[in-house]
């Protein structure tokens, strides 16, 4: 499936809400995993550029999350990527757009440190 590189250099993105597990089955409960078996985390982000504002979940493997996540708090996404998607449940059609980064990384103990 075609992946879309995302340019974030001319956005502002902040944590919309905190890093947790990504379910893979909720009537499970079962944790997602990628494909090297390392858990994957959901991060909630208010992305803002071009004078829009969206908030977007990001898919993050629990490796790449790194700082300390909680609302409000500026960071820089690497790797970001978009994949539209496309399937049918109970006959109806969904789609969209699901985003994947290889980190999410706080930017706060940088502006700590410059300031």
């Amino acid at each position: 499936m075609r992946q879309i590189p995302v340019d974030t250099s001319a956005a502002t993105v902040m944590v919309a809400k905190p890093a947790q597990p990504k379910v893979r089955d909720r009537r499970t409960g079962e944790i997602a995993l990628d494909a090297d078996g390392v858990k994957l985390m959901t991060v909630d982000v208010m992305f803002a550029a071009n004078d829009e504002v969206e908030i977007l979940s990001i898919t993050v493997p629990e490796t790449g999350v790194s700082g300390d996540l909680t609302m409000g708090t500026p960071v820089a996404l690497t790797g970001l990527v978009a994949r539209p998607w496309e399937n049918e449940f109970n006959g109806q059609k969904r789609h969209g757009i699901a985003f994947r980064a290889v980190a999410v990384t706080s930017l706060a103990a940088a502006g700590a440190k410059a300031a």
